[in-house]
């Protein structure tokens, strides 16, 4: 089987067609591992209002795997030096080995285009094995693990776990260690 050709495209949600697009989107597919799993439209318009996707703090990509629309990625406290990542694929493009190349095209992209990122965020909940799978694979760092940090709607919070991934070591193909280590003396 070949590895997809996966592409970020800028989203302008200036622009009718960028805005209908998210909307559609999210209002379409579920994402169980995510705080608000099933978007309304009023949710995410409300969103886009609020700038939650816009420059110069946010960025929004489509992700298209062989030309095909399959998923959107978010860039959050892109002004901070370490935006925090939120990648959604679409139900239908989930298990087809999507992950990996869309993560290495966000680092790709977020490492060539914004020259102060120094650092890649993500967050997700513990029993995301999937996507904690695909950060390990291409070479992100578990640096943290929040208990009972993350609400799920219906059922007691779950773990919240939070890598990185560092410029130099997405740029050398190295990974450095979290480097464990005890202000409390111990």
């Amino acid at each position: 089987m070949t590895a997809p050709s996966v592409a970020l495209l800028p989203v302008d949600l200036a622009h009718p067609v960028g805005r209908s697009w998210l909307v559609a989107f999210l209002t379409t597919n579920r994402f169980p591992f995510h705080v608000t799993s099933a978007p309304t439209r009023n949710e995410v318009e409300r969103r886009v209002a609020d700038g939650d996707f816009s420059g110069p703090a946010h960025a929004l990509f489509r992700v298209e795997a062989d030309g095909a629309a399959v998923g959107m990625v978010a860039l959050d406290d892109l002004d901070d030096g370490a935006p925090l990542i939120d990648v959604r694929l679409a139900e239908r493009a989930r298990g087809r080995g999507l992950g990996v190349p869309v993560v290495r095209a966000l680092a790709d992209t977020v490492f060539t285009g914004y020259p102060d990122v120094d650092r890649l965020e993500a967050q997700t909940r513990d029993d995301n094995v999937a996507m904690r799978k695909v950060l390990v694979r291409c070479g992100w760092v578990q640096e943290a693990q929040y208990r009972r940090a993350w609400p799920v709607e219906g059922s007691a919070p779950r773990d919240s776990v939070a890598y990185g991934l560092l410029r130099e070591d997405h740029r050398t193909g190295r990974v450095t260690p979290f480097l464990g280590r005890s202000d409390a003396g111990e």
